[in-house]
C-alpha cells in the first residue's frame, strides 16, 4: 500500500461532501498537472491511503483519512466543451487527463497546516516543502503512520 496526500478545496468538494455523497465516494477530477496525474495514472492502486487535505481555505489541513477505490481512468470534463476542465487535445482514443475514485475512511479533526508545520517529525513531508504545489503527492510510510496517530 501507498500513502497519498489529496488536495482539495471544500468550495469545490470538502470533507462533509464526500461524507454526503453516494458510497461516500468522488472521481478526483480536475487533476490538470502532469506529475500528479502521472501519480495517478502510474502509481496509484486501489486500496491505497488518502490524507484528505483542505486548501486554498481559511484554515488548511487534513480533514479526514481515505483510500483509492478505483483503478484510473479518463477524467472526464476533459472532453466536456466550455467546461473549466475542458483540453481540446484531448480525445477518447487519446485522454491526457486521468483520475481515481476516492472513498472516505472516516473524518477526522482538522489536523491544521500550521501544526504540521510545527511537527519536527514531519519535517520532510513533501507539502510543507518550499515551493510544493502539487494537489497530490506521496507520503512516506512512516509519516504515514506519525500523521494517523495524531488523528486518534
Amino acid at each position: 500500500m501507498r500513502c497519498w496526500l489529496m488536495k482539495s478545496e471544500p468550495a469545490d468538494v470538502s470533507i462533509d461532501d464526500l461524507a454526503a455523497m453516494p458510497n461516500q465516494t468522488v472521481d478526483w477530477y480536475g487533476v490538470r498537472n502532469y506529475q500528479a496525474r502521472n501519480f495517478m495514472r502510474d502509481q496509484m492502486r486501489v486500496g491505497d491511503g488518502v490524507l484528505f487535505y483542505h486548501s486554498n481555505c481559511e484554515m488548511p489541513g487534513i480533514a479526514g483519512i481515505a483510500e483509492v477505490s478505483s483503478q484510473v481512468y479518463p477524467d472526464r470534463f476533459q472532453f466536456v466543451k466550455g467546461h473549466k476542465y475542458y483540453d481540446p487535445k484531448a480525445t477518447p482514443e487519446n485522454p491526457r487527463w486521468m483520475n481515481v475514485d476516492v472513498k472516505l475512511v472516516r473524518k477526522t479533526r482538522l489536523l491544521s497546516l500550521k501544526e504540521l508545520r510545527e511537527t519536527p517529525e514531519l519535517a520532510n513531508l513533501r507539502i510543507l516543502q518550499r515551493g510544493n504545489r502539487l494537489s497530490i503527492t506521496p507520503v512516506d510510510p512512516k509519516d504515514w503512520e506519525f500523521i494517523l496517530g495524531k488523528l486518534k
